[in-house]
């Protein structure tokens, strides 16, 4: 894992759950040999700027597998309430204490090291933000999704979120800007037209042929894009595969 540089500290913190309701297993998948839980901790670990990554799946015995796998692949796990995402990441924060927590997804096994990175540099340049993503204006693909959140915010959402906010995590945050400090992580020319990830198994096929095209190594966003701009054969694999929203 990278070394942390002088500044505030930043942990990575991963969900992860193997009862997907449209893709069950999908973390535990085999991607190039490494399972998809493994692209998303290599790509955390390899992050400028973040001290620990941490796996944070439930304490049902459904996801002792995904455990056991985030354990293999060398993050700190920790596990809570199977259906109260945000009472596991309050936990993650207990239990390995942080000035702020980049939020990541276990179903995006390419997520690029670099972008983390940038989410890390942004805030310890200006600490006082309480959240810093790559989707407040949504420029990148699907699947390149980050969130950095500060410690006392978090726990706070640990504490008072309700309903879908518990599950979603940062969601009461970005939606009252008047109360939060937010910014956000744009790329140009955008290209949130397009899906990369892993939800169906028409995401599945696309990832697949992602990777046999561009190798086992941790995600580039460039190098997707500009193979998925040339290849609109494989952009339409999942084109028609509509995001799951929030509260849903």
């Amino acid at each position: 894992m990278s070394p942390m540089r002088a500044g505030p500290g930043v942990n990575a913190v991963i969900q992860a759950r193997s009862s997907s309701t449209r893709l069950p297993g999908k973390v535990l998948r085999l991607l190039a040999g490494r399972s998809v839980l493994g692209w998303v901790v290599r790509a955390a670990a390899a992050a400028p700027g973040v001290a620990k990554v941490v796996v944070a799946t439930s304490d049902d015995a459904s996801d002792d597998a995904v455990a056991a796998e985030a354990r293999r692949c060398g993050a700190h796990v920790v596990r809570g309430p199977l259906d109260d995402v945000v009472a596991r990441f309050g936990l993650a924060l207990s239990e390995h204490p942080a000035d702020a927590v980049i939020r990541l997804t276990a179903d995006c096994p390419l997520l690029d090291p670099a972008l983390i990175g940038r989410l890390v540099a942004v805030w310890q340049a200006e600490p006082s933000l309480d959240y810093v993503s790559t989707t407040l204006v949504r420029t990148l693909p699907r699947g390149f999704d980050a969130e950095l959140v500060r410690a006392s915010v978090l726990a706070e959402q640990a504490a008072t979120a309700t309903g879908a906010d518990r599950e979603h995590v940062t969601s009461a945050i970005y939606r009252q800007p008047d109360r939060y400090s937010c910014t956000g992580v744009v790329v140009s020319p955008a290209a949130d037209d397009l899906r990369v990830t892993l939800d169906t198994e028409e995401d599945w096929e696309l990832i697949s042929a992602l990777v046999a095209e561009l190798g086992d190594g941790p995600g580039s966003w460039r190098s997707v894009v500009s193979l998925l701009r040339s290849r609109p054969d494989l952009v339409a694999l999942n084109a028609h595969i509509e995001q799951k929203k929030v509260g849903r």
